[in-house]
């Protein structure tokens, strides 16, 4: 082999560099940038979610605990006159926001419990294999995406007291027409009808992805143990499902604390009253009444702060039931 000028017989050709490094080396700086974007990159990226939860999710919660301790009024908010616990001590004297408790305890359990009974049956058909079971799960989450405004309005009209189709049903049957609105348990019930109606099909989901989730060789076992599939539900899909069904009783527990917007608009035009005898005025519809009603922005700051911790309550008690429920396993 004959060598060429300037070149060695044998020796590789020299790799390229990048055009403009002149073989040089990358200079101080440029390790220090690249050591601070890989440092600092990450704090970058999820430093916006930070800043909307400072000035939309912590500030309002630390400026409503501080007017709580004032009494402030809506034509003036800036004048704010210190009074301590006041209006904390004023709640509890107040016949108003313990029947409003009430009430918002009453209403979760009607809706709560038939909600969760009613998810946990039909995620269990669901788990077997359907025809359509993709239109089926889409139907199921469709009340959910449904805004609230527009299924209370429905609902409004189906427990009309003259012309609703729920006491047209009812004349069939041979029963006399109910006033759904101006009775306290009547009320109450087509309240917690339009939460069962929204999410029973959010929470049947829930249960079916953790159903299926549950190893197919305990059915398998259950089977050839001669278990019945109502024998496989009660002993093998609920035992699985606790952790699930803990969760969705502490999620649907939160938001009937929170329960407003179903109540406002079933109330009509005084809806933030719940009704003429308040009888189904919830805690959420007394907070709005005190602070955009009666304008004492410091007695609504104060109910506001006692339902969060309510809400901080009921975390503890489902802290402590799952633990025991892991120590059970």
């Amino acid at each position: 082999m004959t060598a060429t000028a300037g070149t060695v017989e044998g020796a590789e050709a020299p790799v390229p560099r990048p055009p403009g490094t002149h073989g040089a080396r990358p200079g101080p700086w440029r390790s220090r940038l690249y050591r601070w974007d890989v440092r600092y990159s990450p704090y970058a990226f999820i430093a916006p979610f930070f800043l909307f939860f400072g000035a939309f999710g912590l500030f309002p919660l630390l400026y409503t605990g501080w007017a709580s301790l004032h009494r402030v009024e809506l034509a003036a908010p800036d004048h704010m006159e210190w009074v301590g616990l006041h209006n904390y001590t004023r709640l509890l004297d107040d016949a108003f926001f313990w029947h409003a408790l009430r009430n918002t305890f009453t209403i979760g359990v009607i809706s709560t419990v038939p909600q969760l009974l009613m998810a946990l049956g039909l995620a269990h058909l669901l788990h077997y294999r359907l025809r359509a079971a993709t239109f089926w799960r889409v139907a199921l989450l469709t009340p959910y995406a449904t805004s609230v405004a527009a299924a209370t309005l429905v609902f409004v009209l189906l427990y009309g007291r003259d012309y609703g189709m729920v006491n047209w049903a009812l004349g069939v049957l041979g029963i006399g027409p109910v006033d759904w609105q101006n009775g306290t348990w009547t009320s109450q019930f087509a309240v917690s009808s339009i939460v069962i109606w929204r999410w029973t099909g959010y929470n049947a989901l829930i249960y079916l992805a953790a159903m299926q989730a549950v190893p197919d060789e305990l059915y398998e076992s259950a089977a050839l143990d001669g278990a019945s599939r109502r024998q496989q539900f009660r002993y093998v899909t609920v035992p699985a499902l606790r952790p699930t069904i803990l969760f969705t009783v502490v999620v649907s527990t939160i938001g009937a604390t929170q329960l407003f917007g179903e109540p406002l608009l079933f109330g009509g035009a005084g809806g933030q009253k719940g009704g003429a005898s308040h009888q189904f005025q919830t805690l959420g519809l007394y907070l709005y009444e005190q602070g955009w009603f009666n304008f004492h922005l410091g007695r609504a700051s104060a109910v506001a702060w006692t339902m969060f911790l309510i809400l901080l309550l009921i975390a503890a008690v489902n802290m402590l039931i799952a633990r025991r429920l892991r120590k059970s396993h």
